[in-house]
């Protein structure tokens, strides 16, 4: 059979690079499939303080170029397709892509989520540069500074009790006139000397050259815009929206089993309920979503689908 892999992983973000890395060294025709820029969304970070043995200089690009290489050095094959199609019913799954059709006794599917985004003018140029979807990852960087979170559900708010520990003042901006996070995460954060509230607001746009130095607030009842400058002793501020995640998951409906928010659902060995088809990575339910967490999904995934060849395969 023509292009019959062992392990096809979707995805070559920390989890899918991961699993590469795992699957290549036990020996198992890997293929490892990515439709665009290699990375994920660590690529937009410019520091990567919190993965254990990051080096002093260590980034999302670097980070990522290492464990490429490392993927690459064990035999991992890598290439650059768009799946438009899976067929998962039979003992070797077939994936669809732009550019050829593969097959394989298992599949990894490590293609992720992505932060829904503000939609406004500015926040593509800007992330990274200031704007940041990860409090986890990047509120050191803002350390003194002052950061807006937008948002007012319960990953907003808690996201912004976080970055106090680090900001001068943190301000939620929210559309409505008060938060959707449960009674007692607002209790706290009322509570908080730190924090400070615009309601009835959305974000207009970010401006600035190379960082944040202003942004464009409107309100939702009387259409005026009002801009912020950054203290001219900071030179920029932080922005971070929490309006929620997209698991990149479409392609997955009804091939596997989903929770209503489109996270496909696995066990604790990353095994979805289709035999031979594991999920790894943001893609999945999990309670933290990191890089660190990635790749240990993406390893266990690909133990347990070594074990499911084997079992299945005879090798």
């Amino acid at each position: 059979m023509q292009n019959l892999y062992d392990v096809v992983i979707v995805g070559a973000g920390p989890a899918g690079l991961a699993a590469g890395l795992y699957a290549s060294r036990a020996k198992l025709k890997t293929l490892i499939l990515e439709k665009g820029k290699v990375g994920g969304q660590i690529v937009t970070t410019n520091e990567v303080a919190n993965y254990p043995g990051s080096i002093a200089d260590a980034t999302g690009p670097s980070l990522i170029a290492r464990m490429v290489e490392q993927a690459e050095e064990f035999g991992a094959e890598k290439k650059i397709d768009s799946i438009v199609d899976v067929d998962f019913t039979g003992k070797v799954k077939v994936l669809k892509g732009e550019k050829e059709e593969y097959h394989a006794k298992a599949v990894i599917i490590a293609t992720g989520a992505q932060p829904r985004k503000i939609g406004c003018k500015g926040e593509v140029e800007l992330t990274g540069k200031g704007v940041s979807y990860c409090a986890t990852c990047d509120a050191d960087f803002f350390t003194d500074l002052e950061v807006f979170v937008i948002g007012g559900g319960d990953s907003a708010v808690e996201e912004a009790m976080y970055l106090t520990k680090f900001a001068r003042k943190v301000t939620i901006v929210h559309r409505r006139d008060e938060l959707r996070a449960a009674k007692s995460i607002q209790e706290k954060a009322f509570k908080n000397d730190k924090m400070e509230f615009m309601w009835d607001t959305t974000v207009d746009e970010i401006k600035g050259d190379g960082i944040i130095e202003s942004i464009v607030f409107k309100n939702t009842k009387t259409g005026e815009l009002t801009e912020y400058e950054a203290h001219e002793d900071d030179g920029t501020f932080g922005v971070f929206p929490f309006i929620g995640f997209l698991p990149i998951s479409e392609l997955y409906k009804g091939k596997v089993k989903m929770n209503e928010g489109g996270y496909i659902m696995t066990d604790d060995d990353m095994n979805t309920d289709v035999d031979g088809v594991f999920a790894a990575g943001d893609i999945r339910v999990k309670s933290l979503r990191q890089v660190i967490t990635a790749a240990a999904d993406g390893a266990i995934a690909a133990v347990t689908a070594e074990k499911y060849i084997e079992h299945n395969f005879g090798e």
